[in-house]
């Protein structure tokens, strides 16, 4: 059995045990909570500040990427005939063969277009057989031109915004500009 100490024994911070209970007292005052509503808010500006200056870090990211695309010429005098099976390894004989980035757009247009395939009938065969190289390299011409000269930056934000991975498509080929 255990030893109970009578009430008359048991202190106001003692159990019936006789054992020392702790005492925590919360003080909550207008005055504090109206500080730490302050202080919520404070750090709610402070983290907004830090979204609003990464995204325009990123914006003049986006502007000056876009400016410097819109600098490239396109090649013209083109005519080797590349052999290829997707539409992402065209993209790369091409940046390899005229020493070129192509624009982050025309990069992930070649691998939905790549993504589109699968499941076709003829998924298995190969991309040049079915389109001549020729005319597959001119349709990625037109398109990184479109992206080159019309693409916003404003858009770009967005998409890079959404896609932390974004860099992944962006090509660290630097052409000398003339």
């Amino acid at each position: 059995m255990k030893n109970v100490a009578p009430p008359h024994l048991r202190g106001a911070n003692t159990n019936c045990y006789g054992q020392h209970k702790e005492q925590v007292e919360f003080l909550s005052n207008d005055s504090d909570a109206g500080n730490d509503v302050s202080m919520v808010d404070q750090l709610n500006d402070e983290l907004s500040q830090v979204v609003i200056s990464s995204q325009a870090m990123l914006f003049r990211r986006a502007k000056s990427y876009q400016e410097y695309m819109k600098l490239i010429p396109i090649p013209t005098n083109r005519g080797a005939v590349i052999p290829f099976t997707s539409w992402v390894e065209l993209g790369s004989s091409i940046k390899q063969l005229y020493n070129q980035p192509l624009h982050y757009l025309t990069d992930v247009q070649l691998k939905k277009m790549d993504q589109e395939r699968l499941g076709a009938e003829d998924v298995d065969v190969r991309l040049d057989t079915i389109i001549h190289p020729t005319k597959a390299e001119l349709i990625i011409w037109l398109m990184e031109e479109v992206h080159r000269r019309t693409s916003s930056p404003h858009h770009l934000l967005q998409l890079w915004e959404a896609d932390s991975k974004y860099h992944a498509f962006i090509d660290a080929i630097f052409p000398k500009l003339e």
